[in-house]
Parts: C-alpha cells; sequence; structure tokens
C-alpha cells in the first residue's frame, strides 16, 4: 500500500481550553487544556492513521516550538519529512466559553518563509512516490502564491493524485493550473473565490464549471447545516447533513478530507467515499476542542448514513447547468 503524503507547509501547535465565560480585562482560569499538533495536512494524516491508513506527514518546522511539534509528530504513527525553517512554528490558542457553547480561535499567521528554504520540498516531490498527495492549509508568509499550482503539476506529473483545500490567492493559482483530482471548499472558500455570496443552487453551478474547464475533476462542497454536495463528471449528488451534537467545529474540515482520501485509498467509489467523509466531518465536531474525529463515531454515523439512503433513496445524481 502506497503511503498518502499529506502537506503542512504552515503548520500549529493548537493549544484549547475550557472557561466559564469569556471577559474583557479580567484574568480568566481556563482548564482541560489541551495540546495537539495541528495544520491542515497533519490533522489529514492524522484521520488517515486513525482509520488505519498509511500517512506520510511532510511538514516545515523551526525555532523552540517546533521542538515540541516534532516531538508530538514522533508520536505519531505517520512517516515524517521535515524540511527546517528559520522561524518559529505558530501556536494557535482556542478557547470554548461554557456558559454560551460559543468557540473563540485565536491562529497566528505563522513565521515568514523563504523561497529558499521551500526550494528542497519541490525536490523531494520529484522523486517521491504516492498514489495521492494532499496539500492542506494556509501558506506560510513569503512563500509564492503559486507555491499549491506548482505541487499540483509536479505531482500529477509524476502519476499521484492531488487533493486540495485551501483558500484565497494560492487556491485560486492552483485551479487557474488544473489538474487537481479533488478540491474541498466549504461554501465561504468557495463565495471568496468568486467575490460574492452563493445559494445552494448557484454554488453547485460555480463548481460545475471548475469541473468542465478542468480546474478539478471533482469538488466536494460542504455546505454546513445543509450538507455537502459531490460535483464532478458524473454530475451533483447532494448528501444531508448527519444530525450531531456539536462539541467544536475544529478539525472538521480536515477530518471530512482525511476520511474521503482514507476511503478511495481503499478501493471505494467517489460517492461512497464522499459519503465516509460527510461521516467523518460530523463525527469531529462531536468531539472537545483540539481532538479530531474517532474512528468507532465515523463508522457509526456512516452505517446511519448509508441507512438513510436506502430508506429515503437520499443521494441521487443530479444534472448541474454550468454558469
Amino acid at each position: 500500500m502506497t503511503p498518502i503524503l499529506c502537506i503542512t507547509l504552515n503548520p500549529t501547535l493548537d493549544l484549547s481550553n475550557d472557561v466559564d465565560r469569556v471577559m474583557p480585562t479580567h484574568k480568566m482560569r481556563v482548564r482541560n487544556q489541551r495540546q495537539d499538533v495541528g495544520g491542515g495536512g497533519i490533522n489529514v494524516a492524522r484521520v488517515i492513521t486513525e482509520l488505519g491508513g498509511q500517512a506520510e506527514a511532510l511538514v516545515l518546522s523551526g525555532g523552540a516550538s517546533g521542538i515540541l511539534l516534532e516531538e508530538s509528530l514522533n508520536r505519531l504513527a505517520v512517516g515524517l519529512h521535515l524540511f527546517p525553517i528559520g522561524g518559529s512554528v505558530r501556536i494557535a490558542f482556542m478557547v470554548h466559553e461554557d456558559t454560551t457553547n460559543l468557540e473563540y480561535r485565536f491562529v497566528p499567521e505563522g513565521p515568514l518563509v523563504s523561497e529558499a528554504e521551500v526550494a528542497p520540498i519541490f525536490d523531494f516531490l520529484r522523486t517521491h512516490r504516492a498514489d495521492y498527495v494532499v496539500a492542506s492549509g494556509s501558506l506560510p508568509r513569503g512563500v509564492a502564491a503559486d507555491t499549491y499550482a506548482r505541487m499540483a503539476k509536479l505531482t500529477t506529473d509524476a502519476g499521484a493524485r492531488f487533493v486540495l483545500d485551501a483558500s484565497g490567492e494560492p487556491l485560486a493559482a492552483a485551479l487557474a493550473e488544473g489538474g487537481i483530482f479533488l478540491f474541498k471548499p466549504s461554501l465561504s472558500e468557495l463565495e471568496r473565490l468568486v467575490g460574492h455570496s452563493l445559494d445552494n443552487e448557484t454554488a453547485a453551478k460555480v463548481c460545475a464549471d471548475l469541473v468542465a474547464r478542468g480546474a478539478a475533476r471533482h469538488v466536494a462542497l460542504t455546505l454546513g447545516e445543509d450538507g455537502a454536495m459531490l460535483v464532478g463528471p458524473d454530475g451533483a449528488l447532494p448528501l444531508p447533513a448527519i444530525k450531531v451534537p456539536v462539541r467544536s467545529a475544529v478539525g472538521a474540515g480536515d477530518s471530512f478530507v482525511g476520511a474521503m482520501v482514507w476511503a478511495l485509498s481503499q478501493g471505494q467509489e467517489m460517492a461512497e467515499a464522499f459519503r465516509f467523509g460527510l461521516a467523518a466531518g460530523a463525527a469531529a465536531v462531536m468531539t472537545p476542542g483540539t481532538e479530531l474525529c474517532r474512528k468507532e463515531d465515523i463508522l457509526t454515523l456512516y452505517a446511519q448514513a448509508c441507512a438513510l439512503r436506502h430508506e429515503e433513496k437520499a443521494g441521487a445524481w443530479l444534472q448541474v447547468a454550468q454558469r
């Protein structure tokens, strides 16, 4: 089994905490502090290994916080490819307010990274072999906006399927280059891409346009309480949300991507992998703080989603007109 390579160019140390109430100027005593390694690609790798898959993490790391990151990564069952930088890995801070059940997330922009520090990654990708390469998360400051686009071309030319979960200029550049196997936006990320608000119908048309012009072969669009929609060569497959108690939304999108790619790597059809990803995203919001989805929750929710499909015939493919 060829490992799935998960790229994280702007990793984090994630600290999560609980507090009774968030108040200005007052000293607030937090509890239940948890520390996890984070960043999109790292989270994807964590989910794949949780499901029993074989993942490799490619990570930029530096500074004292980078040492802590590396120590935590070495305790995970992932193959690790570390690339040093002069700056320090960012530390993100999340607080859950018990009285309101609201979540406050503070995420630094991260270190300044030079093109010279990123160059060895491209050398690595030219010779490394993987069936799937997942690039997820933001780019560090100083790195060219077309970095993901270049990675997509390099890995696709080598025969890998390139999966992208990004936003902003790096996303636009990668879609302009084209050839992405799977693109996983949220509705808000898709709106930022096109520059205006979208309802579900117009969002489906935007996705269909991306598929038609070869920017991405498949688009897995998450719609929050409205569920998700898979758009590809066969049309659009909408799925309703799986209703679960919400603890924290941290890592839900990464859990979706990780579970979906894992299912594809196991030989599942795209539609079934999409359903599995939806179950993982729902499972992730059931866990507190920076904890991601749990395998047993994913399997339970996936079984429920499959039962709904058979009972209500949910999840029929629809034809979508392009914009």
